[in-house]
């Protein structure tokens, strides 16, 4: 259910109360009972008397006097509508200051069992994209410092969701954001450390969502070094990469590894957190399948040295690694010395954060080595990149599309 839903259903409540009020005024005057200060109203129209019941919701009964005479009931009625009809204008109005004063807290005033987000960059559209298959009616509150104003847009028309200007790390919207009534609180922020922070904040305040609150975090090697801390304990931490690697190996590669009957020869050109999260998942459930892996990045050796600081480098297989640009030729050739590309099917990962280069690379690749299981990695879903695969049997891989792939259910459920 959307905002506008709710609104619908107050206005709809008003209308009705509203009808039965002037009803009770209106069949009260016609029922024979009179007013002290106008006696002659028992001798008026309908629409004389429609007229000072309608004026019962704008000053009262002050000059019209007190209802006397007719049946019990229908003076009932009229009381009823002399006491009523003002409330429920001054009720109208106190709401309306109170919408004026403070918008966003009347928004989240009902909110219960409702998600909220801190963030609004593309994994919160993968999230929601998720969420809403499975529970298309839930209460969302997306909270960003800024919205870029197209995004805001689909957000709210979307995905039905609420959306607010505001910092996590303040306490003053974190006790408006109705936390020990929420079901869950996704922290998917850009900064590392404020999302630690309003972590903290918020199990502070609402102990009981310790086991719903789910945190990203884009450097893993801080990640990691946090995962021994009472805070990482108590609230779920993930990274959008390891998250995409996950997906990645189990379902583009494990297969074509079971098919081949030598152990796999595997490239990973870009050795960023894509790239890094591929080997160490490859270590986790493929470790009996990998012959070699060569490693090619331009600052290749301080990020394997992170890796090993990390304890995510095994052994088991034979590793290479070269330090360059993925694009440059003189970097396969170097790789090309060290192994034969051309023998079996070796699995070629073209995944640094440069879409053209990548591309580009992953069709030289396949032109030279055509036996090769060639992947090109784009961010978002690529059209134009997914056609060209098609035409030179390229495979390319979208990091957000798998990240939504092995989003875990019991996160949007």
């Amino acid at each position: 259910m959307n905002f506008h839903d709710l609104s619908n259903r107050t206005m709809g409540w008003r209308w009705w109360a509203a009808g039965g009020l002037f009803l009770a005024g209106f069949v009260g005057l016609s029922a024979g009972v009179s007013l002290t200060e106008r006696d002659t109203i028992t001798d008026a129209g309908s629409l004389e008397r429609a007229y000072y019941v309608l004026g019962l919701f704008v000053v009262g009964g002050l000059d019209l006097g007190t209802p006397v005479g007719g049946p019990g009931w229908a003076r009932a009625a009229l009381w009823i509508a002399f006491f009523g009809a003002p409330i429920f204008t001054a009720s109208a109005v106190v709401e309306a200051v109170i919408k004026l004063v403070a918008p966003d807290r009347w928004r989240l005033r009902r909110h219960k069992n409702h998600t909220i987000i801190f963030g609004s960059a593309q994994l919160t559209l993968s999230f929601l994209a998720v969420m809403r298959h499975v529970s298309p009616d839930e209460r969302v509150v997306i909270i960003d410092k800024h919205f870029d104003v197209v995004r805001e847009q689909e957000l709210q028309n979307r995905f039905q969701a609420t959306t607010l200007v505001g910092d996590l790390t303040h306490d003053y919207l974190l006790a408006h954001l109705r936390l020990k009534k929420a079901k869950r609180v996704l922290l998917l922020g850009g900064n590392d450390f404020e999302s630690y922070e309003a972590a903290s904040r918020i199990i502070a305040i609402a102990p009981a969502l310790e086991q719903s609150l789910i945190l990203h975090c884009h450097n893993l090697r801080f990640m990691r070094s946090l995962q021994g801390t009472a805070l990482a304990a108590r609230c779920t931490t993930f990274n959008s990469y390891h998250l995409a690697a996950q997906s990645f190996v189990r379902d583009k590669l494990i297969d074509h590894f079971k098919a081949t009957e030598a152990r796999d020869t595997v490239v990973i050109a870009g050795f960023g957190r894509f790239g890094q999260s591929v080997l160490e998942e490859l270590q986790t459930v493929a470790a009996n399948e990998i012959e070699q892996v060569l490693v090619i990045d331009q600052d290749a050796d301080r990020r394997i040295l992170v890796a090993e600081e990390q304890a995510r480098i095994g052994d088991g297989y034979r590793r290479e690694v070269l330090q360059g640009d993925i694009s440059h030729p003189g970097v396969w050739n170097r790789l090309t010395a060290t192994i034969d590309l051309s023998v079996n099917q070796p699995t070629i990962i073209i995944g640094t954060g440069q879409e053209l280069a990548n591309l580009r690379t992953a069709l030289w690749i396949k032109q030279k080595f055509p036996n090769a299981l060639v992947f090109t990695r784009t961010q978002d879903i690529s059209k134009f990149a997914l056609e060209v695969g098609v035409e030179h049997d390229i495979k390319s891989i979208s990091i957000t599309q798998l990240i939504e792939n092995n989003i875990p259910a019991h996160w949007a459920s």
